[in-house]
């Protein structure tokens, strides 16, 4: 018989972070930078705990080469070659700290993997992304790449639920990608029916994870600086953002000009798009679960990616931590029906 779940479960938009009181003169003094040593891979990770979607849009490596200069992570898309990887490293070796390699489930995927890693040995993180994590399938293949890869930290996702990150992080994970649907480019609650709202898959999830000494990515939903410092407040040790980070000069997705204004393409790598380009169409057994839009060029990132940061500052400063990791512990969300006053939204063309 199906079951109802009756309690409530939170997105970003149904919370605010309640003010406390703070010692801290100005923002400036907020400390961004975190250091994690992983429960499996023998490595550390000193940064600012965000990180550039593994998209082909977002995932390049021009953006890599402008967020490592924050010291912010970029999951590299998993479409480029392995010449092209090793051409990149060649003369970004400094970067390599700050850079994820992504790979899916195949045997051809895993061989591409092992011969970048083989070619490039200072990359350190390993991405392992499916849209649905909960397979046995992926569970072991988790397995075989840790085997194959004692020493490198993986993250694996994406799930939403306790059971699964505990049962990835067993099989060798270190960081579970936490998110089903919450993107701005995924179509997977309408086409499925299948999702879990992101602010409570993010609480439950990290539980689970800092539980076993595991950790989290809060994987999609983020709309505005705001949220990605509700998902810290929640619990996640890192945020990854798609559709915050499209649309830059060092963003994937072709650009395309309208009436006077510049466009960038953006969409979801379970898109028509996206499986055209990289599969050849979508296939008969499945449905797209992707959007494709035309996102407002945006110039350089490295306003947004200042404006991000800023804002997650200021939300330490109004609750009182001096670090991004206390943020959690100085957080109580209060519920709300309203985020903010839309009242001249039409007119308001800066934020």
């Amino acid at each position: 018989m199906p079951r109802i779940d009756n309690d409530i479960k939170l997105d970003f938009k149904d919370v605010l972070l309640r003010p406390k009181r703070s010692t801290l003169k100005s923002r400036a003094e907020v400390d961004l930078v975190r250091e994690f040593s992983f429960r499996n891979g023998k490595q550390s990770y000193v940064g600012v705990p965000i990180i550039a979607s593994n998209m082909d849009t977002v995932g390049t490596f021009e953006m890599a080469q402008s967020l490592a200069k924050h010291k912010v992570l970029t999951a590299i898309h998993k479409h480029y070659t392995v010449d092209d990887w090793k051409e990149f490293a060649r003369t970004n070796k400094d970067l390599m700290p700050y850079v994820s390699i992504s790979s899916g489930t195949s045997k051809e995927d895993f061989a591409k993997l092992q011969e970048v890693v083989g070619h490039i040995p200072e990359i350190k993180f390993i991405c392992l992304d499916i849209a649905n994590g909960y397979s046995e399938h992926f569970v072991e293949h988790v397995k075989c790449v840790r085997e194959s890869f004692p020493d490198h930290v993986i993250m694996a996702g994406n799930v939403v639920t306790h059971e699964m990150v505990e049962e990835l992080l067993l099989a060798g994970a270190d960081i579970i990608k936490v998110g089903i649907g919450p993107g701005s480019v995924c179509t997977t609650r309408k086409k499925a029916g299948v999702g879990y709202p992101q602010l409570s898959a993010v609480i439950e999830c990290a539980d689970a994870a800092h539980g076993l000494g595991g950790h989290i990515i809060s994987d999609g939903g983020c709309t505005c600086p705001g949220d990605v410092a509700k998902a810290f407040g929640g619990g996640a040790d890192f945020v990854m953002l798609g559709g915050m980070l499209a649309g830059h000069d060092q963003s994937g997705g072709e650009t395309i000009e309208r009436a006077g204004r510049k466009y960038k393409l953006f969409y979801g790598m379970s898109s028509a798009t996206a499986m055209m380009k990289h599969a050849g169409g979508v296939s008969e057994y499945r449905a797209s679960e992707g959007k494709t839009v035309e996102v407002p060029y945006k110039g350089d990132v490295e306003g947004t990616i200042l404006d991000i940061l800023g804002g997650i500052r200021s939300a330490c400063t109004y609750t009182g931590a001096s670090k991004l990791k206390e943020l959690s512990k100085r957080t109580t969300f209060i519920r709300v029906t309203q985020q903010t006053n839309e009242i001249f939204a039409q007119w308001n063309k800066s934020d």
